[in-house]
This record gives C-alpha cells, sequence and structure tokens, in this order.
C-alpha cells in the first residue's frame, strides 16, 4: 500500500464532536469532519452551507483536529464528500489511524475507490429529492454487507417508489436499508405504519441530532 500524502488538502466547512444522528450507529459519540462543496441541489438539503465557503487544510491538520477529541468513530461527510478526489486520501488516513470510519455519500459519484474499511452509507435519490437523475447505479453492485444503503422519503409516492425498488433489487440482501423521512414534511409513525403494513425489511430512522438539536449547526 502506498504511504500516504499528509501534505494534500480539501476543503473542509467544519469538523466538530456530536452524537452520531443517522445509520445503524445512531446515538455513538462521533467525530464529523464535514467537506465543502456538492453537485447535487436536493429540494430537502439541510447542508446548504456547506456547499460553498470553508477552509482549506492538509490532511495531517485535519488528523489533528480529530485526535484531539479522542473518538473511536469518524464520520465524512458533506456536501459531497466525495466530489474532493482527496477525500479519498483522507478516509484511509482516518482508517490507518485505528478509527471506525464511515462515509456519507449521496449517491451519485463513484463509491469503488473508497477504502474497504469504511462503512459506505450511500444515498439512492427519490423523485421527491429533485435528483434521482444522478444516481449512479453501478454503486449498488460494489456494496458490502457493512454498508448501508438511505432513501430519504419526502412524501408517500417516495415511499412507494423506493418499496418497489427495494423489493425488486433485493437491496436489503446486499446490505441494511434505512428509511428516513424528511424531518418535519413526512410523519414519522406513518412510516412506521407503511412499513410495518407492507412488512418491509429496513430500518426506520430518525435524525436524532434534529431531535435534541434542531439541526444547529456543529451537531
Amino acid at each position: 500500500m502506498s504511504v500516504i500524502d499528509t501534505s494534500a488538502t480539501l476543503r473542509i466547512t467544519e469538523v466538530f464532536y456530536s452524537l452520531q444522528g443517522e445509520t445503524s450507529r445512531v446515538g455513538l459519540p462521533t467525530v464529523f469532519v464535514r467537506l465543502t462543496g456538492c453537485p447535487l441541489r436536493c429540494t430537502y438539503c439541510d447542508t446548504a452551507y456547506a456547499f460553498t465557503g470553508g477552509e482549506t487544510l492538509s490532511i495531517a491538520a485535519i488528523l489533528g483536529q480529530v485526535a484531539a477529541y479522542a473518538p473511536r468513530y469518524v464520520t465524512v461527510t458533506g456536501g459531497e464528500p466525495l466530489a474532493q478526489k482527496n477525500c479519498i486520501v483522507l478516509l484511509r488516513a482516518l482508517c490507518d489511524a485505528g478509527y471506525q470510519v464511515s462515509l456519507e455519500t449521496g449517491g451519485a459519484l463513484d463509491i469503488s475507490e473508497v477504502d474497504a474499511r469504511v462503512m459506505r452509507v450511500v444515498d439512492i435519490k427519490t423523485p421527491g429529492s429533485g435528483e434521482v437523475s444522478k444516481n449512479r447505479w453501478e454503486n449498488l453492485a460494489l456494496l458490502h454487507a457493512h454498508d448501508e444503503i438511505k432513501f430519504v422519503l419526502c412524501d408517500e409516492a417516495d415511499y412507494q417508489w423506493a418499496k418497489e425498488l427495494i423489493v425488486a433489487l433485493q437491496l436489503a440482501e446486499k446490505c441494511p436499508v434505512l428509511l428516513s423521512p424528511v424531518h418535519g414534511t413526512v410523519n414519522s409513525t406513518h412510516l412506521a405504519e407503511w412499513i410495518l403494513r407492507d412488512r418491509l425489511p429496513v430500518r426506520l430512522q430518525v435524525q436524532l441530532h434534529k431531535i435534541l438539536w434542531n439541526n444547529a449547526a456543529g451537531h
């Protein structure tokens, strides 16, 4: 394996310590590294502040900020982290440092070069997102059992669309599948009832950070 160039740089919006609000690691203390920039413009996006700005940091500097929290878990997110090529280098460096690393990606970009030790949380964009045409379907064949697929649902039509896809492609046989209602739009109780009615092999997830901190930046 090649030596990691820790002088390589990335545009970073923020590095912060909080509880993981989503995925199977929900509730776990985690350091989040939020990269700047995203090629998508989903209708429900709650991190538009990460589209631009930020500061340029070396991977060594990022590792230093992460280490200051002495975490076990690290999540690299965005924006869209894979829009910056050095994200791949950062992910490997974090794994080499001994952290349990997850990547949150919008599903429009190639995940094939992501370190196999990383838990890849891959969105499948629904029609309600406004970005369904950007789904990179080739990513599905690359998923491992420790990865996760996420659907963010804007309405019942999105649920029906996701359900048909989950069944037709047997997505739950590949890895865990998460259904997440858009905060303040889809009633979580209704979503729970739909899942139970259809006996869908998925996990309903609510965004813990929004319940605790009302989506304040840095949480």
